[in-house]
């Protein structure tokens, strides 16, 4: 068996932790995969449209696991500040505690029992693989906004005892705190996908501007 194969099925094992049929810890396992990524959400990505996206479902499935949540005293519907006529999911005392029983926490506490540099390498490759995937029905649908493509920063200011960074998301237009670049973004679009700058592409010595790079 090839290393190749033999890899993918490795994660096809290691995906049985997170897809499942019955309930786990009161929960199914979209109604988790739905509370988790609303925890980790900024507020760009807390609505039920992007919700539906991230799950990769209609607006009407998204609609019934919001209302699922909702009844377990998980998630909230806070009414928009921008747009009185949408509403963000924020996740409840409540449901951040469920999250300590999370069933991928197993998986979590087994990634974390590796050396840092196998933890890094890990996340490297497999962030690589998801990358190396060019169509829509494979691509990373969201990841943490500081290695967004559309992040970029806008200058400093002062915060409580020191001066901080601040950043600029060109996709949304709008000002981005230092936290929430740690949050996930559904907008998010890889920084391998960004076009070389002139520093990086490589030296023609003709001059020409009008080959491919």
């Amino acid at each position: 068996m090839s290393i190749e194969r033999e890899t993918v099925e490795l994660l096809v094992q290691a995906s049985r932790i997170w897809n499942f049929e019955s309930l786990r810890n009161g929960l199914r396992d979209r109604e988790w995969m739905a509370l988790r990524f609303l925890a980790r959400a900024n507020r760009f990505s807390r609505s039920p449209s992007a919700l539906a996206g991230f799950i990769r479902t209609t607006r009407a499935t998204a609609s019934q696991i919001v209302k699922v949540l909702e009844k377990k005293g998980c998630l909230a519907r806070i009414p928009s500040s921008e747009d009185k006529r949408s509403v963000m999911l924020r996740v409840t005392p409540q449901g951040q505690k469920l999250l300590g029983n999370d069933p991928i926490n197993y998986l979590v506490n087994a990634v974390a029992a590796l050396d840092v540099p196998c933890r890094t390498s890990l996340g490297d490759a497999v962030r690589r693989m998801l990358d190396g995937l060019a169509t829509t029905e494979y691509r990373l649908d969201a990841h943490v906004c500081r290695e967004c493509m559309f992040l970029v920063e806008s200058g400093g200011s002062v915060g409580k005892n020191k001066a901080q960074t601040d950043f600029t998301c060109r996709f949304f237009r709008a000002l981005i705190s230092p936290s929430e670049t740690e949050l996930l973004c559904i907008g998010f679009e890889s920084q391998r996908s960004r076009p070389p700058t002139a520093e990086q592409r490589p030296h023609d010595p003709s001059g020409s501007k009008s080959g491919r790079y």
